[in-house]
């Protein structure tokens, strides 16, 4: 078992290679053992950039500048990575790194040997192995054979499969990047239960970086926020920070406990009497093989949201990416308004990309599988480009969206050299910039800080008032609350 970790900064800071400005800057703290700390910052404070400084995983000088100092039990993160200055390799497994994006964390092809791989390369007993990798996937739920091919799981179910890899390892300092993003509701119980098991039974230091604060106020004993012009905004006990600080915190775009905000809720609906797409008996599959839902009967709503909810792995994704045409139906069909229709009629598996681009368009819900160009401009440029706007209409659209998403100081940065959230706030814009009838958004508000959810909220509401339709699959209640429209709710098979 690793003792509870000590951790400090002091004017630490890091800038990546080519980037004008640092991702993060001149912070100084002191982390006791067996401390449990939220960190918070508005979207690109750096709140993932310090994780993975802390994690010892942000390279050398070719891929950044570092300032200051950032230690580990008075010992640089580095020295876990078999650096010269720990030969031995003493200081492996210390530090366990959930990171933000779960198929990041996948390592091997089977469940069962990816939760064992951490333990295998820290030299655990080989008898010991399975225990651990049992008690790991039991304490974060994901019930799934043992050799379930990695590739299969939801992208909740890889953040659960990234979650129990780092708790099988027992590590003396816990970092949680965004661990319930994309988890339902059930999910983000188990990940908090599972977490404070390990927690109460290591006594491990534990920093977590999370926009559902609620989720973990009552295993908290500080808060530390990142200012996003370098520094630290806050720093003390939860109830202080956010006490003393809440207004200040929600103006920067801090999700604050219990701190509202003023957006109108749309009206539910309840019978769909203009349909923009049916379906008919419909089973969908990843593969083609092998159903994720079968015998779905839905009418979708012109002119209002459709929000899919259901728990993790229910087949969600796989239903988004049907309707928006990017999958064929297994058996049934999906058939769109005949005001819809294209060259090759009315079932948008049929219809070409160019047709797609005007008719329906998706989010992903990686963001980084639909990015194309080199910059944010560029990025914004292309569907508006590809619809033959001219280059005033671009640059318009452009503009718009870039301000309206707090994206435009990053216009000329590579999208790919985002934060999560701002890669999200993106990739809803690529849609939102061709202006098609439908949008399918798979996870719409991931990541994204008080200020980014409004504005994205914001603007779904407007597409909605004119006229266009918009599907998201979304564990966020407040998305469903303030988007209305018809709810379909799958429920596990």
């Amino acid at each position: 078992m690793t003792a509870p970790a000590r951790v400090s900064a002091n004017g630490w800071g890091w800038r990546y290679a080519g980037r004008r400005l640092p991702a993060v800057s001149d912070v100084s703290f002191t982390i006791e053992p067996g401390e449990r700390v939220l960190l918070l910052g508005a979207s690109g404070a750096g709140k993932s950039t310090l994780l993975a400084g802390l994690a010892g995983v942000l390279g050398d000088a070719e891929e950044g500048e570092r300032t200051g100092s950032l230690l580990i039990d008075g010992v640089a993160p580095e020295a876990g990575r078999g650096a010269a200055s720990d030969p031995a390799g003493s200081r492996r497994g210390v530090t366990g790194l959930v990171l933000q994006d779960p198929d990041a964390g996948v390592v091997l092809s089977k469940v069962g040997d990816d939760v064992a791989f951490g333990c295998e390369n820290l030299g655990v007993p080989a008898e010991q192995i399975p225990a651990r990798v049992a008690e790991a996937l039991d304490a974060v739920g994901l019930d799934v054979p043992l050799d379930r091919a990695t590739k299969a799981l939801s992208g909740g179910q890889k953040q659960r499969l990234a979650l129990a890899g780092v708790l099988a390892m027992r590590p003396g300092l816990l970092l949680l990047d965004e661990p319930t993003a994309n988890l339902d509701p059930a999910g983000v119980r188990e990940v908090h239960d599972s977490v404070a098991r390990v927690l109460d039974d290591t006594g491990a230091t534990l920093i977590v970086v999370e926009h559902r604060t609620e989720v973990w106020a009552d295993l908290l004993t500080r808060v530390i926020v990142l200012d996003a012009d370098g520094g630290l905004l806050a720093d003390g006990a939860p109830d202080e920070v956010f006490g003393r600080y809440g207004d200040v915190l929600a103006d920067a775009g801090v999700w604050v406990p219990h701190h509202g905000f003023r957006l109108p809720v749309l009206d539910r609906v309840d019978e769909v009497t203009d349909a923009v797409l049916v379906t008919d008996a419909l089973t969908v599959s990843r593969d083609g093989r092998r159903p994720a839902r079968s015998g779905l009967d839905l009418q979708l709503p012109r002119g209002a949201a459709t929000v899919i909810t259901g728990p993790n792995g229910v087949g969600k994704s796989t239903l988004a990416l049907t309707l928006a045409g990017l999958l064929p139906e297994r058996d049934g069909t999906v058939i769109a308004a005949s005001d819809l229709a294209g060259r090759s009629g009315r079932r948008p598996w049929k219809w070409s990309s160019r047709e797609l681009l005007t008719r329906i368009g998706t989010v992903f819900q990686e963001p980084e599988h639909q990015f194309l160009a080199r910059t944010l401009r560029e990025e914004l440029a292309v569907g508006p480009r590809a619809l033959g706007r001219t280059d005033a209409q671009v640059d318009a659209i452009v503009d718009d969206l870039l301000d309206r998403l707090q994206l435009a100081p990053l216009a000329l940065a590579n999208p790919f050299t985002l934060s999560g959230g701002q890669k999200r706030r993106l990739s809803v814009a690529t849609v939102l910039a061709s202006a098609p009838q439908v949008m399918v958004l798979d996870e719409p508000t991931f990541g994204q800080d008080r200020r980014g959810w409004i504005g994205l909220v914001e603007l779904l509401q407007e597409e909605i008032a004119a006229g266009r339709s918009v599907i998201a699959v979304s564990h966020d209640e407040a998305v469903a609350q303030h988007l209305g429209g018809l709810h379909v709710e799958l429920v596990g098979s």
